[in-house]
């Protein structure tokens, strides 16, 4: 390996993009007005990352999620937050540069575009609500792929000794070897690089969708399904009054969280090229990635809810809604697990990007922190290596499984993150930035109207939290910690 110079205040231009940065020289080639090497995102690779951080695994509770809303107040909360989602998203679309949208300076984080619009104490607030967020994130999303690891394990079991067989396992291996692979994963140095990982994401979660969607489908057609109401489970027979309320508001967080990736919006538009505009660009993936995934989000939900009923279960591939065919259940189910791998991804770089570039700040003569090497890979070329890099990030990796180990809830960690992150990313930072740079006119009907969906957005939101916070404490009043396959 041979080190490249160490950086510089100056060089920090290339920390979005340090492949800009080679063995003996800083040289940056083809760069944009800002200085930075030029951007190669389009609207193909933007709608990637969308679909990868939107469609979730958490599209296989909505049936669980409509079940405790019904079919009304169901499917019109799921269009209402696609609704509320795609809006917001256009608002802080037109952010990314300012003051003007097209052709004013960039701003590279969701947390630069709080500092270039509002400034003062809400920039630490908007960094403290993304940035937990997105730790949050990973730690569910390393819970939600251990869960389906262990699914592939039951699914041979059930099939091998037959469906009423206790087919149980530890969860905690999964979240080792899952945590293992991100470590491996987590040198990617930057956002810019993800492309490849967030294709192959989106199309796993496009497949494992329609699986649960077709076996749904299947399960109807049967004629063996649960029963369903208009208002959803029913007091006094599927539950009792207390928990229809907080199940409902639950309910209402995991569909908040199922749309939410405004969390990382400014750091995907980051990567698009300059022409077309980058705002104009990330409407239209915006548009194509909320409306391709309300589809599916649809369709799981309804077809969930129609074949399951009140019954439905928190998710219905790894709670085994289905138990055969049993390759095709084992499938998806690793589908899940691949898409989980990139999504995971697609959430945390940001969040490393943050911290790298506070310590390249705080430090900049730290040869530890600054200086990159250069390692060739066969078949996969140069590869950048940095200390500072690879120890804090194997290092956040380590932690947040340990975390994960602790609290491996699944739908209430899914309902309190969606709570929680929801109304300050998805709609007050929007909506205020929007109103400070178009200067809309204080107590005009436009101005009400929008800070009327602040208001309502964040009753909902903390009705969501407390719901969750509930439906939390409830399973770890159940949660049995240490099982083995039988």
């Amino acid at each position: 390996m041979s080190p490249s110079p160490p950086l510089t205040m100056k060089s920090l231009d290339t920390l979005h993009n340090p492949s800009a940065v080679e063995s003996g020289n800083a040289a940056v080639k083809n760069v944009d007005d800002d200085g930075r090497e030029k951007r190669t995102g389009t609207f193909l690779t933007a709608s990637a990352h969308i679909i990868t951080a939107v469609i979730g695994s958490g599209v296989l509770s909505l049936a669980w999620a409509l079940a405790q809303l019904g079919w009304v107040a169901g499917t019109m909360i799921l269009v209402i937050f696609a609704i509320i989602t795609y809006y917001t998203s256009t608002l802080l679309a037109d952010c990314y540069r300012a003051p003007d949208p097209i052709t004013g300076t960039r701003n590279y984080t969701y947390m630069g575009v709080v500092r270039a619009y509002l400034g003062g104490k809400k920039v630490q607030l908007c960094g403290l609500a993304q940035y937990g967020n997105l730790v949050g994130v990973s730690i569910g999303y390393t819970i939600t792929a251990s869960i389906s690891l262990v699914a592939i394990g039951r699914a041979n079991c059930f099939h091998d000794k037959g469906h009423g067989a206790k087919c149980t396992a530890s969860n905690y291996p999964y979240m080792v070897a899952f945590g293992g692979l991100q470590i491996l994963l987590s040198q990617i140095p930057n956002f810019h690089k993800l492309s490849f990982l967030s294709i192959i994401a989106a199309v796993m979660s496009f497949s494992y969708a329609s699986i649960g969607i077709g076996l749904a489908i299947a399960k109807v057609a049967s004629g063996k399904v649960g029963k369903t109401t208009l208002t959803g489970t029913v007091i006094g027979v599927d539950v009792s009054a207390s928990d229809k309320v907080w199940k409902a508001f639950q309910a209402v967080g995991d569909i908040a969280f199922s749309y939410a990736y405004t969390t990382i919006l400014i750091e995907i538009q980051d990567t698009l090229r300059s022409s077309p505009p980058e705002n104009k660009v990330m409407k239209k993936a915006s548009l194509i990635g909320v409306s391709t995934t309300t589809v599916f989000y649809l369709l799981c939900g309804c077809i969930g809810y129609a074949a399951f009923g009140n019954l439905s279960p928190g998710d219905f591939l790894t709670d085994f809604g289905f138990y055969e065919p049993f390759w095709l259940v084992i499938f998806a189910n690793v589908c899940i697990a691949v898409h989980l791998v990139g999504a995971y991804q697609v959430y945390v770089q940001p969040f490393f990007q943050f911290v790298e570039s506070k310590c390249n700040k705080k430090w900049p003569e730290s040869n530890f922190i600054n200086k990159e090497y250069s390692l060739k890979i066969p078949l996969l070329g140069k590869f950048r290596v940095n200390f500072f890099r690879l120890v804090w990030r194997t290092n956040y990796v380590i932690l947040t499984t340990f975390i994960a180990m602790i609290f491996p809830f699944f739908n209430s960690i899914l309902g309190l993150l969606g709570a929680l992150a929801f109304w300050p990313l998805t709609v007050y930072f929007p909506v205020a930035m929007h109103i400070a740079q178009t200067k809309v006119k204080k107590y005009s009907g436009r101005w009400l109207a929008l800070n009327l969906l602040v208001l309502v957005c964040l009753i909902v939101s903390a009705l969501a939290a407390v719901g969750s916070i509930v439906g939390l404490i409830n399973n770890v009043k159940k949660y049995k910690p240490f099982e083995s396959i039988d």
